[in-house]
């Protein structure tokens, strides 16, 4: 038979790829004609198609709401000639939108949300591999999860922090410039439109946050993780070297695909235990092990929360950025980003080297030769920034887990509080509780509010199934009559998240959270509360014949839902320290191998 312009042969490969579940599909050539149709109508030839080269899948996660992500709009059209170039096929495809700073009750809703809709696009259009485009925080995860689900190869690709922020001459970071300005609102040195100025100043640039927040924090784990293409993950979106990074990401799908190099081949137990380490050594973020335990979960591989703990709480912190440290993003891809701190660890014996990255090879093979540019950035592990950067975990009668983020312990709260030589790391506070932020906000400078330096500030409400999604607001900024007083913080405790560039070490991720009936929910302003780091213990010093009849009383301040999706999510979500993931959605994997049925 003729093959002429745009008539494919099809007995030149003896295997057969998936997406030729749809476009070679000859025991029933009417339904290959129904998928070839409208493609072609779009000016792709049923050559392309048909020719056995990979189709690779897209994501476009940045719009004109999701500005941390805006950049992928443009950048797509690199990894787009890189797939070509490698012989693929490319289609670009949209996915959910989330951005952190715009999605009102939380954006922490739309993580699963992105989740489910990127398993049903991957599983039902002919895709042979795919390439991640992320950048604010909750689209890392997201992706990665629908990716461990379905199983296709895949790599993630991320839009890159912005440059560093300038205020007055100084640096400023993205989320930790408001954390900070808050503070200084509170002691009446600025005002409102100073405290607006210096946050917009912070974000100079597209791009995700400038400091170790969640974003930067999720990037470079996805990096340490083996999926992304190594020194990728920080460099600043407006750099050349990000369009660089996003061609030869296009390029190295299409090896993938050929190799059948698979999420469930490169996210190992070994690989989620380097990350853990890599986050501890960059002062990571708190909400880091709530999104990995979510995407180990979709791969069924075993990680719980006290592993972050014995893991990761002895590793040193190496990274000089904020808010553990002083410097930015840009400082941090120039000092060799998360290669040059992994193969300062793999110094300490602390990596598992013959993991497979993305790239084909083993973890050791991408670290030789490689170190730190800029020892004041990134340290060594002979001289680190500061012993420990990592999480306690910790336990007790008030909760079943909650974290505490070692790297954001400052000296004036170490002399206030965990410097008793009778009772070293360890210190005794009485509850002040809130139903909620909108609580905290209206009654915090209330004269009549029963807070001073030996107060703990305890919310409640604002976990998965509470706020609803769980929200970034336990790092309390104290009265301002104590800011004014010289006391900047407070220790907090609640059973919601804090932003990854929040510098206050808060006892957050509470598990489980009030709404699902946990302790927390018994707290009455006026308690004692023993918080002992050492013992990693947490007691709420009141008799288990007291809390028995509290919880007799317990009156339910959950917010009823705002739309289907709340009520529906709020059904199936697990706890904090569990990932946060849908009770029905981790059992599915490998959801490749399905084939799907026809469509007409």
């Amino acid at each position: 038979m003729a093959t002429g312009p745009g008539k494919p042969s099809n007995s030149n490969r003896s295997g057969q790829r998936r997406s030729e579940w749809w476009f070679n599909d000859l025991v029933d050539p009417a339904e290959t004609a129904i998928y070839l149709e409208r493609l072609g109508a779009a000016g792709i030839t049923r050559a392309e198609l048909q020719s056995g080269r990979p189709i690779i899948g897209i994501t476009q996660s940045g719009s004109d709401i999701v500005p941390c992500n805006r950049i992928h709009v443009e950048l797509v059209e690199r990894i787009k000639a890189g797939v070509r170039d490698a012989g693929g096929v490319p289609l670009v495809f949209p996915v959910h939108p989330i951005q952190e700073t715009l999605r009102r009750p939380t954006a922490a809703l739309d993580r699963n949300l992105l989740y489910l809709g990127l398993v049903e696009l991957l599983a039902g259009y002919p895709f042979d591999g795919v390439v991640l485009t992320t950048g604010c925080d909750k689209t890392t995860p997201s992706q990665l999860m629908a990716a461990a689900s379905v199983d296709l190869p895949a790599i993630t690709l991320n839009g890159g922090p912005m440059l560093d922020g300038r205020f007055e001459g100084r640096r400023v970071g993205a989320g930790t410039a408001l954390w900070e300005a808050r503070r200084r609102l509170a002691a009446g040195q600025i005002d409102e439109g100073e405290l607006i100025d210096v946050v917009m100043a912070a974000s100079p640039s597209l791009g995700h946050c400038n400091t170790m927040g969640t974003a930067l924090t999720m990037n470079s784990l996805a990096e340490a993780l083996g999926m992304a293409l190594p020194g990728s993950a920080a460099i600043p979106a407006p750099y050349a070297a990000r369009g660089w990074a996003a061609y030869e990401t296009g390029k190295r799908i299409v090896g993938m695909v050929e190799e059948d190099l698979r999420p469930s081949r490169i996210m190992t137990r070994q690989a989620f235990e380097n990350a853990i380490v890599v986050n501890s050594a960059i002062g990571g973020s708190t909400n880091a092990p709530i999104h990995l335990n979510a995407i180990a979960a979709h791969l069924g591989v075993e990680l719980s929360v006290d592993d972050w703990d014995t893991l990761g709480s002895e590793v040193p912190l190496l990274v000089d950025v904020a808010p553990a440290g002083r410097y930015l993003a840009e400082s941090f891809h120039h000092a060799g980003g998360v290669p040059a701190v992994m193969a300062e660890l793999r110094t300490g014996g602390y990596l598992h080297l013959d993991v497979i990255t993305v790239t084909g090879q083993p973890l050791a093979a991408q670290l030789d030769g490689v170190r730190s540019a800029d020892t004041e950035v990134i340290h060594t592990v002979a001289e680190p920034l500061a012993p420990a950067g990592g999480f306690l975990v910790l336990h007790g009668n008030l909760f079943g887990s909650g974290l505490m983020k070692l790297s954001v312990i400052g000296e004036d709260f170490r002399r206030r509080y965990l410097c008793d030589p009778d009772d070293p790391n360890a210190f005794v506070v009485t509850a002040v509780v809130f139903e909620g932020p909108e609580d905290y906000r209206a009654r915090i400078d209330d004269p009549g509010l029963p807070v001073d330096e030996h107060s703990i500030l305890v919310v409640r409400g604002a976990g998965p199934i509470g706020y609803p999604g769980s929200a970034e607001v336990v790092n309390m900024t104290p009265p301002g009559r104590l800011v004014r007083a010289g006391v900047s913080m407070l220790p907090c405790l609640g059973d919601g998240r804090q932003s990854g560039t929040s510098d206050s070490p808060s006892i957050l991720n509470i598990s489980p959270e009030a709404a699902a009936g946990g302790a927390i929910a018994l707290v009455t302003t006026g308690d004692q509360i023993r918080v002992d780091l050492g013992r990693r213990r947490v007691e709420l010093l009141v008799s288990d014949e007291e809390l028995a009849r509290r919880r007799t009383e317990l009156q339910d301040h959950t917010p009823p839902h705002s739309t289907p999706w709340e009520e529906l999510y709020r059904a199936h979500v697990s706890q904090l320290a569990e990932g946060a993931t849908l009770d029905f959605a981790t059992g599915y994997r490998d959801i490749r191998r399905i084939r799907p049925r026809h469509s007409h």
